[in-house]
């Protein structure tokens, strides 16, 4: 389909079965999470900053109505990029990729998809205002758990895998497709692409930084690097659920995982784009994650897992450069992709596929 189609107003009417206008071919969509206030000229969150620039830095989107989804489509009709976000909850951000997934308006078959951003992030792996790309989301909610008051003596933790009656017993079960292995080709060329990428540091973030003494990895500045995703639906915090997470992410990936990130979405983006793909309306194969760390998945030496909780609902301090982090990240992969379209309309990310 001609990309020309693009050019066409950006509010016509809904398709119907009579309906004979072409749907709009997508080239890349970028799905974040959520906004803070309105989506332009205050405090950004993680939508408005490339709703402002799009993807080249100065060409602002253009929007038309997503009634039955969170938010609007913002679109780039000369390259081919729409750009929304999906609401927080797996759930909503699930309902809201399949609705916008489902629509007739659009053609998802070949668009390649940039999901995430902010997250928290691990300091024995890294430090916040990082930039980090996945391979692996573990879905961190699939299992039984017993309050840990309760667990037998010599258990690590009181989640227990499904269909299983001990922590981290095999065999390990991934039948019920709560684990997601994203094509590993296409996030290592995503790397590449961006490992040189120098992102903001400040004040701020040293200060944050400064408190993770025993930790080598959070005490560097921010960086591009690759790490796996735990996706579960409680704000998890602490250095015990820290080292669950890292157990929990080596577990369903027979050990190829490294926790690095943890957030909410994006198991249900996932499961969403999945279920398009058995339709015939998306490629599972063409998914990239970027996640960036607005604050750390545990507190720093000396300070109680409570406090240190309580200090984060207060605020994400490394919230401002995770945010602009995700762009500064995320927007040249997408130009890429977008404006050299003859040679990524057949993926040449392919082969070795997981």
């Amino acid at each position: 389909m001609s990309l020309g189609l693009l050019g066409t107003s950006l509010n016509p009417p809904t398709a119907t079965a009579t309906d004979t206008t072409a749907p709009l071919p997508i080239r890349v969509v970028v799905l974040v999470n959520y906004e803070l206030g309105a989506d332009s000229g205050d405090d950004a969150g993680e939508f408005q900053h490339w709703y402002e620039r799009g993807i080249d830095g100065h060409s602002p989107l253009d929007c038309m109505p997503l009634p039955q989804s969170t938010h609007a489509a913002c679109l780039d009709r000369k390259r081919g990029v729409l750009v929304t976000y999906t609401g927080l909850t797996a759930d909503r951000a699930a309902a809201s990729v399949m609705a916008m997934g489902m629509d007739p308006r659009f053609d998802f078959s070949q668009a390649y998809w940039l999901i995430g951003g902010i997250a928290g992030i691990d300091p024995n792996d890294a430090t916040v205002g990082s930039a980090v790309w996945g391979k692996w989301v573990v879905n961190g909610d699939w299992g039984y758990e017993i309050d840990a008051r309760e667990i037998p003596e010599g258990w690590t933790t009181g989640y227990i895998p499904l269909h299983h009656k001990t922590p981290y017993s095999e065999p390990v079960d991934t039948s019920q497709g709560k684990v997601f292995k994203l094509n590993p080709r296409l996030g290592d060329w995503a790397y590449e692409l961006t490992r040189d990428i120098k992102l903001d540091d400040n004040k701020t973030l040293a200060t944050i930084r400064a408190g993770y003494t025993t930790f080598p990895a959070a005490q560097k500045p921010p960086r591009v690097m690759q790490g796996d995703n735990i996706s579960a639906s409680t704000f998890w915090h602490g250095k015990l659920l820290n080292q669950w997470a890292n157990d929990w992410v080596h577990y369903w990936t027979h050990g190829q995982g490294e926790f690095v990130t943890t957030a909410v979405e994006d198991s249900g983006i996932l499961e969403a784009i999945r279920f398009l793909e058995a339709g015939g309306k998306a490629d599972f194969q063409r998914v990239m994650l970027l996640r960036t760390g607005s604050n750390f998945s545990m507190q720093p030496t000396g300070l109680s897992a409570a406090d240190s909780l309580a200090r984060e609902i207060d605020g994400f301090g490394a919230m401002g450069p995770a945010v602009e982090a995700h762009w500064r990240v995320g927007s040249p992969v997408v130009r890429e992709l977008s404006e050299h379209w003859e040679r990524y309309r057949q993926s040449p990310f392919e082969g070795d596929k997981p």
